[in-house]
């Protein structure tokens, strides 16, 4: 029964480490009863000596009772008993929670679900340390689920575990190896003491085991390997956080550093075009010098109402600080490509922003913190940063399409594309949807159908913009593109998505920010440049902006169409299309190159020529595998090193003197000085040498018996057995001989022993003896041992008082 405590102890204290990992402390009470249902089941199964089988059945059966009660007591025949109604109440809890653990980022809500996971998951582990420790007594292997609890997260967190909440679980595993030891005595058990203390070999109480010395040993080694643990990672580098788990990002949060907050796009945006003043949202500058649209947000959902946007989901492998971002979905190598590096500063007054201003398609950022893009729509965004007062540095690639490119793309077979970009709601009024074929009507190609859409907006529709209408209804939809046909850019690029889907063209909306005004020697953005606009996908071109905003709006006076998006002009035009989503100003008026040159830029032009980011100073990735594989090699070797110098100072005969003596023999030889020394490293090379072949000498052995058995055992020839001979001639002479006499150079002696010996012996051993010789690891070990007496102390000291404090 102690083992059984024990184990849900430690299970409980090992739970402790999943803390950071969650807001509320509702897991926590939870989990905790579920431990304690555990070891409910696990004294019951002691109690009626069940066999080790029944114990894990009889836990996870109680586990259940106790989850019903917690959660589905409703459900359940009198608050208790599992039914078929609360068995699917769990089961439905269950997938909630798993989606809640894949939606949010750490620390997440205690919700129902992730609650029921958690209980369940420490109640797992408690069943699995109890069939471990207290059924198979094997207290010792239930450190491997209990390690489970601590690896969850130690691959979510980028922060180390906290050092208290690892000594606390600690202590609980050791506390259940203390308790199995004295189990095993209690049972008049074999102890094995690592020394033997006056406490060890004291009397007993009559009818009991004497467990001190045993209990001295078990917190000997459990605090040196508590310290060990604790203060060994300090001196690692530190390790990239792998999640198993792929915990992503969330939709509608409680706050930073639980998901991603993702703010009403559409309110945010009618909000900053609503107020009385311009404020300075950001500043940018780019080494082409021109305006480009910024998005923010793709909104890809439309419920009939208005768009929606999909959670973006982050995996550790797509954050900006790993390199490039994930490829422009769509894009082939067709198009030009213009390879365009923009430096943006975010004001700092800018509160609650998760996602990074970016233009399209962005292809790397260097920025500081934990950012990541999302693969479908490579928004970028962070769990636990926000985007007001930082500077960033993205480069984009951004396709040069022309109206012939479009067109020859159009007649290659295109790839499904996912379904989300081209749903429409059911109860789209019909009227709609006849307007969208008038519109396109003609059209030859997707893209011919895309630019006669934006004309409608832009010039025969007859479209005004206002900010006086609202309204996302169905209705509000039909009266925009029927009747009043007057709004601001929401409906706008809304109206134009959903246009862009009844003829087959998938279609997103972004919202972001214009261009901008040139001011000095950077683009300044405001909140009256807050933006939206439609991206309709084009296959080989991927996502291309369109803008159906009638130009010359106030408060849009950045907003500008593509060029490739404008009907085929007449006349052939000198002009050079421009990048798409680069927009024109009035402000951008014809200046000097030199004057229009990003000072930033001078130092780095052939960087930007060659269409890359400025180099990056950090070493790649090969080569922090290199230098790691390098190390770990070294650290491998250290044995092999430390026992080569030992040899190389023996044969030299320099006075060595034996760090550890491995015996009183040994010990009596090394005590000699002058003619001994030489003596001394000889036998204790001999002994190291028996020692890397699996031919350890026998305390109890002389030196004449142990070379008469060597050249016995091992059939020495007649120059190897008078070598050996010679050595153990001086071994006794230099222990028992008043005065042994001119010692002879010994290293031909000591070379012909160590040969018939390696030669006796494979060649596996051979390779063990040099690269990880077991005479090393001994005197490690007695190191080792050396250092775990020096807890013995923590047993003896006492508080004496002085005289002082007795008269006192």
């Amino acid at each position: 029964m102690r083992l059984t405590i024990a184990s849900g102890v430690a299970a409980f204290t090992a739970a402790i480490l999943l803390y950071p990992l969650f807001q509320g402390g509702a897991w926590f009470w939870t989990s905790l009863g579920a431990v304690l249902a555990v070891v409910a089941a696990g004294l019951v199964s002691s109690r009626l000596s069940l066999p080790a089988w029944a114990a894990p059945l009889l836990g996870v059966a109680a586990t259940w009772i106790y989850l019903t009660v917690a959660f589905t007591a409703e459900q359940a025949w009198a608050l208790l008993v599992p039914t078929k109604e609360s068995v699917v109440e769990l089961a439905r809890l269950v997938t909630v929670g798993w989606a809640d653990i894949q939606r949010f980022a750490a620390p997440v809500p205690d919700t129902e679900g992730i609650t029921l996971l958690t209980a369940g998951g420490v109640a797992l582990i408690a069943i699995a340390v109890d069939l471990l420790a207290a059924r198979a007594r094997r207290a010792a292997l239930a450190g491997l689920p209990l390690l489970a609890l601590a690896t969850v997260p130690a691959t979510i967190l980028a922060d180390p575990i906290s050092w208290p909440a690892f000594i606390v679980a600690a202590l609980g595993f050791v506390s259940l190896l203390i308790a199995d030891g004295r189990e095993r005595v209690g049972h008049w058990g074999r102890a094995v003491l690592v020394r033997r203390t006056r406490a060890a070999t004291s009397p007993a109480p009559r009818g009991s085991a004497d467990t001190s010395g045993l209990r001295l040993s078990g917190k000997r080694i459990g605090f040196a390997a508590i310290a060990l643990a604790v203060s060994l990672p300090a001196l690692l580098p530190a390790m990239e956080p792998v999640s198993f788990f792929t915990f992503g990002v969330g939709g509608r949060g409680s706050g930073p550093g639980n998901s991603i907050s993702i703010p009403n796009p559409i309110a945010g945006l009618r909000g900053q075009l609503d107020l009385p003043e311009q404020r300075t949202v950001l500043t940018y500058t780019n080494n082409d010098d021109t305006p480009r649209y910024l998005r923010i947000y793709a909104l890809d959902t439309f419920d009939g109402q208005q768009f929606g946007m999909t959670q973006p989901k982050g995996a550790p492998q797509n954050r900006t600080e790993n390199g490039l971002l994930p490829a422009p979905p769509g894009l082939s190598q067709k198009p030009k490509v213009n390879s365009v590096i923009t430096n943006i500063q975010i004001s700092d007054e800018i509160a609650g922003l998760q996602f990074l201003p970016l233009p399209y398609p962005p292809r790397e950022i260097r920025v500081d913190g934990d950012w990541r893009a999302d693969v479908d729509t490579l928004m970028v965004f962070s769990t636990r940063e926000e985007a007001g007062g930082i500077e960033y540095e993205v480069q984009t690639t951004e396709p040069e399409p022309t109206p012939d490119l479009l067109d020859e793309l159009e007649l290659a077979p295109r790839p499904a594309t996912d379904d989300r970009f081209l749903d429409l709601p059911d109860n789209l009024s019909p009227e709609i949807r006849v307007l969208a074929n008038e519109i396109v009507g003609g059209a030859s190609t997707n893209y011919e159908a895309a630019v006669k859409i934006q004309e409608f907006f832009t010039k025969t529709g007859g479209f005004s913009y206002t900010l006086r209408t609202q309204g996302h209804s169905n209705s509000a939809l039909r009266d925009f593109l029927i009747r009043d046909r007057a709004g601001y850019c929401e409906q706008f690029a809304a109206s134009m998505a959903v246009l862009a889907r009844l003829v087959g063209i998938p279609s997103r909306v972004a919202i972001g920010y214009t261009g901008g005004t040139k001011i000095g020697d950077r683009w300044q953005v405001s909140t009256s440049d807050s933006h939206s606009w439609p991206e309709l996908y084009f296959e080989g071109v991927g996502w291309l902006p369109f803008e159906p905003t009638p130009s010359g709006a106030a408060g849009q006076g950045s907003a500008r169409a593509p060029e490739y998006s404008l009907p085929r002009p007449t006349a052939t035009a000198s002009t050079t299309a421009p990048t798409p989503g680069a927009t024109s100003s009035s402000a951008d008026e014809p200046q000097d190159p030199a004057a229009r040159r990003n000072p930033r830029e001078l130092d780095r032009e052939g960087t930007v020529a060659a269409g890359g980011l400025p180099p990056d100073d950090s070493m790649p990735l090969i080569g922090k595998i290199g230098i790691g594989a390098a190390a770990l090699l070294l650290v491998l070797l250290i044995p092999a090193g430390m026992r080569l110098v030992s040899r190389n100072r023996r044969v030299r005969s320099l006075g060595f003197k034996v760090a550890q003596p491995a015996d009183d023999l040994t010990a009596r030889i090394v005590s000699g000085r002058g003619a001994g020394s030489v003596v001394a490293a000889v036998w204790a090379e001999l002994d190291d040498v028996l020692c890397d072949y699996g031919m350890a000498r026998q305390s109890s052995e002389t030196a004449r018996a142990l070379a008469r058995r060597l050249t016995q055992q091992y059939e020495f020839d007649a120059d190897s057995a008078a070598a050996m001979a010679a050595i153990a001639s001086a071994v006794e002479r230099v222990l028992f001989a008043k005065d042994p006499g001119p010692i002879e150079p010994m290293k031909k002696d000591l070379r012909a022993v160590r040969q018939a010996l390696a030669a006796t012996v494979s060649r596996g051993r051979r390779v063990r003896a040099v690269l990880l010789p077991p005479s090393t690891l001994r005197r490690l070990r007695f190191l080792g041992e050396r250092l775990l007496d020096g807890f013995d102390l923590l047993e003896n000291i006492r508080l004496r008082r002085t005289a002082a404090q007795k008269g006192g």
